[in-house]
C-alpha cells in the first residue's frame, strides 16, 4: 500500500485538503501503512507520534506544507532521532533539529522517518550501506544511485510527497536521474547545513526530492534562509528569466562521453532540441574546464576535507566502517599543504572559465549521468563506475552553481535518462521556470495579468524566510523589491515577528520591502493565517501607488524593539541577528 502522496504530491494533496477529501490524520494512517523498496528506511517515525503530528496540525490550514508527507537523509539531524549516517558506530542522539528540517516542520509537514545513504555521503551509487542497498524503482536490479538513495526512492515510489537529501558531489542529482524523478541542488549555502553530518563541509548542500517542478519550488520556497549561527549560509538576488528569454548552452559533442550508452546520448539530444524550442537560442559551449573543475573533488586535497571531520571517529572505529568507504576517506592523507593551494589557484582559475561561460548564457543543459549501471556492475568496478556516474555533476559545488535535474525519458532499453540546467549561483527561479515548461507544467501563478494583485512583505513572507512558502503554494511571483515612504517604522515583536506601523510622514523611515504577485483569490487564504497584532493593510512606496500588505497595529510597538535604523528586516537580521 501507497499513501495518497503516491498519486498527488504537495499541490493536489493541498487542494484535496481544501475539498475536504481528506485530513491530516487519514494521509497519517496512509504513511504508517505504506510499504517501501528495501533498504530505503533506516529509522521510521513511530505511528503514534505521526499520528500525534497530524493531531497537532488542526486548525492550521494555512500552512503551506500543511498535512504533507515527507522524509530525511539520515545524515541530517532530528531531535530525538538518532543520526546515523549510515554507520551504526557512529549513530548518536541528535540534540536539536536541524534548521532547514525545522522549517519544514514549522510550515506544517510530517516526518515519515529518516531514509538510507551511501555510507557518510561518500558515493554516488546506492550501494554502499551496512542497511542495505537500496535499487532504483525501475528494477531489474539497477542501482538507485547515490548518495541520497534512500530519499530518491521514498519519493518516487509514493512512500512520501517530497524529501531531503544532500549533494557534495551529485547525490541530490544521480539519484533523482535513476528515479524518474526531479532533484534540485541549490546554491551553496540556500540551505542551512547546519545540523548535516559534514562530507565536504565546505561544498555540502542539502538538495530536495519532488516529483514534479511545482513542488520542489514549494519546498525551496518554506526551506531556504540563512541561519545566524550557521557560518556557510548566505542569500543573494535571485533573478527569473522567462524560458523564453533564456540563453540556452549545450556541450558540444566532443566534450561529451557515454560510455558507449548510445540510448543515453540520444535523450540528451533529444532533451537540448526540446529546450531549444522554448528558449530564446541555443549554442554549443566547451565545458573542459567544468569537466576538470570535477576531477579535483575525488583526484585533489578536497578527499582531505572529509577526513578532516572523521578523522578522530576513524581512528577510534576504522574497523566499523565499511572498507570502500574507509579507502576514500583516508586518501586525504596523501595530499599536503602545498597540494592544496595550487587546487585552490587552479580552481580559481577554473571557476573565471565557468563565470564567462555564465556571462554569455543564462542555462547550461548536461546530462545527468552518462549512462546507469545494475548492482552487480557497481560490484565489479566500485570506484571507476562511481566516477563515471559523477562526470556531469560533480563539479557543481566547487563552482558555485545551482542545479535541477529534471526526468529525460528513457533509452530503447527502458531505462531512465536525466537532463540537468545548471545556472549561477542563486539562478533557481530561471532553472525552475525551465525545467516546468520542459516537463510541461503549468506555471505556479495560472491566472492572467488582470487577476493578479500586488503584495508588499516585510519579514517572515521575504524570500528565504520562515513564510515565503506560503506565498510561494498560492501561485505568487516575486516581483520586485523596493522601499516604504518615510513614514514607516519597523519593530521586533516580543514574539519575534517583524511589525510594520506607519506613523506621520517624516517620523519613519524607507524601510525595505518585497512585492509579490498573487491570484486576488488568494489574499482571503492568505488573511487566514494572519494573527494579531498582525493585519493586512495598504503600504506606500517610493516607486508607485499603495500597495496591499503586512501591517502591525500601533499598540504593539510597545515594548517591541525598534529596528527601523537597519532599513529593513534582512539588514537587521544580517547586522544584530534575531
Amino acid at each position: 500500500m501507497t499513501s495518497i502522496a503516491a498519486r498527488s504530491g504537495i499541490a493536489a494533496l493541498r487542494d484535496a485538503y481544501r475539498r475536504g477529501e481528506v485530513e491530516p490524520a487519514d494521509v497519517a494512517e496512509q504513511v504508517i501503512a505504506a510499504d517501501a523498496p528495501d533498504g530505503v528506511w533506516i529509522g521510521r517515525t513511530e505511528p503514534e507520534a505521526l499520528r500525534r503530528r497530524a493531531r497537532e496540525l488542526q486548525g492550521k490550514e494555512h500552512l503551506p506544507l500543511y498535512g504533507i508527507p515527507f522524509a530525511v537523509k539520515d545524515n541530517i539531524d532530528v531531535a530525538g532521532l538518532p543520526t546515523t549516517a549510515a554507520c551504526p558506530a557512529f549513530a548518536y542522539p541528535a540534540p536539536r533539529t536541524a534548521p532547514v528540517v525545522e522549517r519544514l516542520l514549522a510550515a506544517g509537514a510530517m516526518l515519515a522517518g529518516k531514509t538510507n545513504l551511501d555510507q557518510f555521503a561518500t558515493g554516488l551509487t546506492g550501494s554502499r550501506s551496512p542497511y542495505g542497498a537500496v535499487e532504483s524503482v525501475y528494477g531489474g536490479g539497477l542501482i538507485a544511485g547515490g548518495s541520497s538513495s534512500g530519499s530518491a526512492v521514498a519519493v518516487a515510489a509514493g512512500a512520501v510527497a517530497f524529501a531531503l537529501g544532500t549533494d557534495t558531489a551529485g547525490s541530490g542529482r544521480v539519484p533523482a536521474a535513476l528515479n524518474g524523478i526531479v532533484g534540485l541542488k541549490p546554491t551553496r549555502g540556500l540551505l542551512s547545513t547546519l545540523g548535516v553530518v559534514p562530507a565536504c563541509r565546505s561544498l555540502d548542500c542539502v538538495s530536495v526530492f519532488t516529483r514534479d517542478v511545482a513542488d520542489a519550488a514549494t519546498v525551496l520556497g518554506v526551506a531556504a534562509g540563512p541561519h545566524p549561527e550557521d557560518p556557510w549560509s548566505r542569500t543573494g538576488r535571485a533573478r527569473r528569466k522567462d524560458p523564453d528569454s533564456v540563453r540556452l548552452a549545450v556541450a558540444r559533442p566532443e566534450a561529451l562521453d557515454f560510455e558507449g550508452d548510445r540510448g543515453q546520448a540520444e535523450r540528451y539530444v533529444a532533451g537540448c532540441v526540446a529546450l531549444a524550442r522554448l528558449t530564446a537560442g541555443v549554442d554549443p559551449a566547451g565545458i573542459e574546464p567544468l569537466l576538470e573543475a570535477g576531477g579535483l573533488l575525488y583526484q585533489g586535497p578536497w578527499v582531505a576535507e572529509r577526513l578532516a571531520d572523521l578523522e578522530d571517529f576513524l581512528r577510534g572505529h576504522a574497523g566499523e566502517v565499511l572498507p570502500l568507504t574507509r579507502g576514500i576517506i583516508e586518501g586525504g592523507r596523501r595530499y599536503t599543504a602545498a597540494d592544496t593551494f595550487r587546487a585552490q589557484h587552479r580552481l580559481r582559475e577554473l571557476r573565471a572559465a565557468a563565470d564567462r561561460l555564465f556571462e554569455r548564457h543564462d542555462v547550461l543543459a548536461l546530462p545527468t549521468v552518462p549512462t546507469t549501471y545494475t548492482l552487480a556492475d557497481i560490484a565489479a568496478d566500485p570506484l571507476g563506475r562511481n566516477a563515471v556516474l559523477g562526470r556531469y555533476t560533480q563539479f557543481a559545488n566547487l563552482l558555485d552553481l545551482a542545479v535541477v535535474s529534471v526526468p529525460n525519458g528513457h533509452t530503447p532499453d527502458g531505462r531512465p535518462a536525466g537532463l540537468q540546467l545548471i545556472g549561477p549561483a542563486f539562478s533557481e527561479p530561471t532553472l525552475l521556470a525551465l525545467a516546468a515548461a520542459l516537463l510541461g507544467e503549468a506555471p505556479a501563478a495560472a491566472p492572467s495579468g488582470e487577476d493578479l494583485v500586488e503584495l508588499a512583505v516585510v519579514g517572515h513572507h521575504l524570500r528565504g524566510e520562515a513564510r515565503n512558502g506560503e506565498l510561494v503554494a498560492l501561485g505568487g511571483r516575486f516581483a520586485r523589491t523596493t522601499r516604504t515612504a518615510d513614514c514607516y517604522r519597523l519593530y521586533r515583536l516580543p514574539s519575534g515577528v517583524p511589525g510594520l506601523v506607519r506613523v506621520a510622514a517624516g517620523a519613519g523611515a524607507a524601510i525595505e520591502v518585497e512585492i509579490w504577485r498573487l491570484p486576488g483569490t488568494a489574499l482571503g487564504a492568505l488573511l487566514a493565517g494572519v494573527a494579531p497584532p498582525l493585519s493586512i493593510g495598504f503600504v506606500s512606496t517610493v516607486d508607485g501607488p499603495v500597495t496591499p500588505g503586512f501591517l502591525c497595529e500601533a499598540y504593539a510597538a510597545a515594548g517591541a524593539r525598534d529596528i527601523t535604523a537597519g532599513g529593513g528586516w534582512r539588514a537587521y537580521r544580517h547586522e544584530e541577528g534575531p
